[in-house]
């Protein structure tokens, strides 16, 4: 075995340091030839940085993110075998890289994620140029919690994109990092994030809002993923972009439970589906949005758009306990044992991490039933670019006064309480109450003596 020292590579005639984005070899651990020891970027490239030959690893010389001259030993390796030329090779795979900035044509073949997907499903809106002005790249030196690249900041100035803006693209490199082929899948489909607001949490100046200093006490410190980390941020977004005013109501569900416990064994022999109450729900949901079809709508500067498909989203809890929104597809057109088999499928996938992005985008109004969860009722949060959400209360059986043919009686009845979210620039308390007292109305109204 004999050491090595392993150079900053030269990666370009022009480029004179480059900047450590991450170690992916630790001091102590062996590799082998051709293994990836550190990822390094510069403004024109974004490099892996191989090992010369199988060896250990036995001291690093910098950290993530430091900016290192060329030349400059970034770290010490004892290696297999006695390696001539020091950075011909290393050079050799820097010049072939394929994130040259130069290679623009060179368009990413890699498939959509999951979360990529779900990225477009909470930041796609219809949002016009007379909106916002998108807002200038910030200076390098301005504080932000995440690091991006050179090779990202020159990109990102080239096409005005801001930090803001740059947060809400998914990432999929190591640690979450924002790869040059995020970036450009970004810019490919439209930039559909370049008029988001700025985010109080990136920069507090931006509402003159004083830092406070305050005891955060003691305990376990957990770092969100960059899934919660979106989903924070698409709530922040909707408060701000939406006034929100919430409707209640309460409605007696005796009928639709009496009638789903008598019909759930022999629903799911026939149709071989489960019943639950959620295709009951989205079913008469769907009938209330025909009836108020402004409901249905997203909000496109001084426009309101109101949509000609009714596609009713199902707020689901993953198994990380993050949240995601699958959508059944023009649920007015379907019967109920089409919006079961929908809903289970749904269901199932987002389970097993499963859901495509079919799955998840294109709704025009979303449920969020807070009862699976035991709330009485919620407040829930609108899903941009929608105009309304409803949540649904747990079913509880409580003694009602009901009005019989003997006149009022006291009975046990399966009430329910609906809340209404809603966006008061165009939804207005008519609107929004008449809307949620249908949906009521249709729960209470269930046909006791349906057929499956």
């Amino acid at each position: 075995m004999s050491k090595f020292e392993l150079k900053m590579p030269k990666m370009g005639e022009s480029i004179t340091e480059g900047t450590i984005i991450n170690w992916l070899i630790n001091e102590g651990d062996s590799f082998n030839e051709g293994d990836i020891i550190l990822e390094v970027a510069t403004d024109k490239v974004d490099n892996e940085v191989p090992a010369p030959a199988s060896g250990t690893l036995i001291k690093t010389m910098f950290q993530a993110k430091d900016v290192v001259p060329v030349g400059e030993v970034l770290a010490i390796l004892e290696v297999s075998k006695e390696v001539k030329t020091k950075t011909d090779k290393v050079e050799k795979v820097v010049s072939s890289s394929k994130f040259d900035t130069h290679s623009s044509e060179k368009k990413s073949s890699e498939p959509e994620t999951f979360n990529q997907i779900l990225s477009k499903k909470f930041h796609y809106g219809n949002i016009s140029e007379t909106q916002s002005k998108h807002i200038q790249l910030p200076a390098a030196k301005q504080k932000n919690s995440t690091f991006y690249s050179p090779l990202i900041k020159s990109i990102a100035k080239e096409h005005h994109i801001s930090f803001e803006e740059l947060a809400r693209i998914p990432a999929f490199g190591n640690n979450g990092r924002l790869r040059k082929s995020d970036l450009q899948k970004y810019i490919e489909i439209g930039r559909p994030f370049k008029f988001v607001q700025p985010n109080i949490m990136h920069d507090p100046t931006a509402y003159r809002i004083p830092q406070l200093n305050f005891d955060k006490g003691k305990g376990k410190v957990i770092e969100m993923d960059r899934m919660r980390q979106m989903i924070a941020d698409h709530m922040v977004y909707s408060k701000h972009t939406s006034p929100h005013v919430t409707a209640y109501v309460e409605a007696d569900l005796t009928n639709m439970v009496n009638w789903r416990n008598a019909n759930k064994v022999a629903f799911e022999k026939k149709y071989g589906e489960r019943l639950t109450f959620t295709p009951l729900f989205v079913e008469a949901v769907a009938k209330a949005v025909k009836d108020y079809p402004n409901i249905n709508a997203s909000v496109d500067g001084n426009n309101i758009i109101v949509k000609e498909d009714i596609n009713i989203g199902i707020a689901t809890a993953l198994p990380s306990g993050n949240l995601i929104v699958p959508v059944v597809k023009n649920a007015d057109t379907k019967d109920l044992k089409q919006l079961a088999a929908n809903v289970n499928e749904l269901a199932n996938k987002a389970r097993e991490n499963k859901l495509a992005g079919d799955d998840i985008k294109g709704s025009t109004f979303t449920i969020s039933n807070v009862g699976t969860f035991g709330s009485v009722m919620g407040t829930p949060i609108i899903n941009q670019p929608e105009v309304a959400i409803l949540a649904l209360g747990i079913i509880k059986k409580r003694p009602e006064v009901i009005t019989t043919e003997k006149g009022d009686e006291i009975a046990i009845r399966s009430m329910m309480y609906l809340s209404l979210s809603f966006d008061h620039r165009v939804v207005d308390g008519f609107l929004g109450g008449s809307f949620v007292r249908r949906v009521a109305d249709y729960f209470e109204q269930f046909d006791v003596d349906r057929k499956i």
